[in-house]
């Protein structure tokens, strides 16, 4: 509690600049006449800022460090300068394993630092895990890498890794309660055995001490679906000394939206530590009603004492596996296809699939499947399909929606992904003025000169949208608490002491845009398109973007939770 009030404190401080005189030595950059909003939320003010090496040495009020001396200047006049935006929920895993780790639709974005995690990491592999990527028959060049990631230690294995490989942005990221789940059981359903949740206590342990910023849970995806919430609660139990929190995508955004809080509020409360909920929406028309419902539980929980907040993205579709609409039971112990297969067993699948009742949580019911657009195909002669509505596809093929869906989960291996339109506009302007309130991409990164198909378009767009739409269009929001939701509360959030707001001494993450031109531009049906207005992006003091132009410098650090120890 100290420790947390500390920081806070330490973040509200920072707002004025150095008033010292002179140019106060010799910098790598100076950021001239530009108009500061630090991350505090603090209000704007015009200053001079001052780069040397990896971190900022000056603040000061503009034109203070016109005759200093510096191996480069921009001249920010008419520009916003502030802190790099650190990403709550972001999915390039597999871009900074072993793709293109320049991210180019986050970095010209804004964004600084990416946090992963949710659900699983590839730091957690199992032997058992390890033996099953081998026979599974697909692309398995990796496997000297991952083999270095097998056993309790591998989650720090994993973060060293993409960090002495490279990338345009930080990197630290949570642990997946499902892949700590899967490294004790595999895919298997059930409770856990004394000796597997024994497992499961020692690999959270070791991935704090190796800089997790958590556990995150994703509770509508097999395996993570098969925790029960005492499992849970025990590897909160576990973190807590740590000084971590717990983020959830909750095991419901729909039908049981109210009562998926109230779990993710009791794993918090009997685990002993902070609760995050990832992208906060009220899924399915029938149920955008109940967000003021549980806006009231949270404010509640808040004023007796509960330490939650939320995230959320500016978008009313959301995005994951196409076949998380078919049940969880039939993913169990890797044999999903093999199910699909057997007759008898697909038409218990699909008649689950149907049933508006059925036990678990199915978007493609909750956007009905006219909401659902199909996404990632790699067979050629199915391409054509890639961004169609579900509805679209049955129809070519003479068959329902249900069976569309089964046939492709087939054809592609499990590999596709959906684009789901289940949110409320009217929800988001409510939820977005929430002080506990965070924004979060839920997005991998892609460069649009190689990248093909669909994409959700929050992979090229959160950011200038909510400082284009929701800050300068809708007026929604200030310009000093849009920045502070995007960097400063989310760095405090996470315990991030040396990065998030503008002050002296702390690393120089920093993005540059013009407020009157920031603006995305991707969109469902052509996502692949950058944004615009974000001039100049600073990774620990190095230009990844200049000029509005991608520069290729690789200057990411690994950033790691309070629980790290070396």
């Amino acid at each position: 509690m100290l420790r947390r009030l500390a920081l806070a404190v330490a973040l509200a401080s920072c707002a004025r600049p150095s008033t010292a005189p002179g140019p106060a030595g010799t910098f790598d950059l100076v950021i001239a006449n530009g108009r500061i909003v630090d991350g505090t939320g603090n209000p704007w003010y015009y200053g001079d800022v001052g780069i040397r090496g990896d971190r900022i040495t000056r603040i000061a009020p503009a034109g203070m460090l016109r005759d200093a001396r510096a191996a480069r200047r921009i001249d920010a006049r008419g520009l916003v300068v502030a802190p790099g935006v650190i990403d709550i929920q972001a999915h390039s895993e597999e871009a900074l394993l072993y793709g293109d780790s320049r991210v180019v639709s986050m970095i010209t974005q804004g964004i600084t630092t990416m946090i992963m995690g949710e659900g699983d990491t590839p730091g957690q592999i199992s032997s058992t895990m390890f033996a099953d990527y081998l026979k599974s028959g697909g692309d398995t060049s990796l496997a000297p890498v991952l083999r270095t990631f097998v056993g309790p230690q591998g989650f720090g294995a994993w973060l060293n890794y993409m960090e002495r490989r490279g990338a345009s942005v930080n990197i630290g990221s949570f642990i997946g309660a499902g892949g700590v789940r899967q490294y004790a059981k595999n895919m298997a359903q059930g409770a856990p055995t004394p000796a597997e949740l024994d497992t499961m206590r020692t690999v959270v342990r070791a991935a704090m001490r190796d800089g997790a910023f958590g556990v995150a849970s994703a509770l509508i995806y097999p395996p993570g679906n098969y925790a029960s919430t005492e499992e849970l609660v025990e590897q909160m139990k576990v973190m807590a000394p740590f000084g971590g929190i717990y983020i959830t995508h909750m095991r419901s955004e729909g039908n049981r939206f109210v009562e998926a809080v109230d779990e993710a509020l009791r794993i918090g409360r009997d685990g002993g530590v902070p609760v995050e909920i990832f992208h906060l929406k009220a899924a399915g028309v029938k149920n955008w009603a109940k967000m003021r419902t549980v806006i009231a539980k949270l404010d509640s929980a808040r004023a007796a004492g509960q330490d939650v907040t939320v995230d959320q993205y500016p978008y009313t579709a959301g995005s994951n596996n196409l076949s998380s609409c078919i049940p969880p039971w039939a993913h169990a112990d890797g044999k999903l296809l093999d199910r699909l297969r057997d007759p008898a067993t697909r038409a218990r699948i699909k008649s689950e699939m149907l049933d508006e009742n059925s036990a678990f949580e199915s978007l493609c019911l909750g956007a009905t499947p006219q909401g659902v657009q199909v996404i990632g195909f790699n067979a050629d002669s199915l391409k054509k399909y890639d961004g169609k509505r579900l509805p679209e596809i049955a129809q070519a093929w003479n068959k329902d929606w249900a069976d569309a869906l089964i046939d492709l989960t087939l054809m592609e291996r499990n590999r596709l992904g959906q684009v789901i339109f289940v949110a409320s506009d009217s929800n988001i302007a409510i939820q977005v003025k929430l002080p506990y309130m965070k924004f979060g991409t839920d997005a991998g990164g892609y460069d649009p000169d190689s990248s093909r198909g669909s994409t959700h378009p929050r992979a090229y767009g959160t950011y200038p949208r909510i400082l284009g739409r929701f800050v300068r269009e809708w007026k929604w929001l200030t310009l000093e608490d849009a920045v502070r939701k995007m960097t400063g509360a989310t760095a405090q959030r996470l315990s991030i002491a040396d990065r998030g707001v503008l002050r002296e001494g702390l690393h120089a993450d920093v993005m540059i845009f013009d407020p009157n031109m920031i603006i995305d531009r991707a969109t469902y049906e052509q996502p692949h398109q950058l944004s615009v207005g974000v001039m100049h992006v600073l990774v620990n003091g190095t230009a990844v973007v200049s000029d509005g132009k991608v520069t290729g410098a690789k200057p990411g650090q690994t950033v790691r939770g309070p629980g790290y120890r070396r």
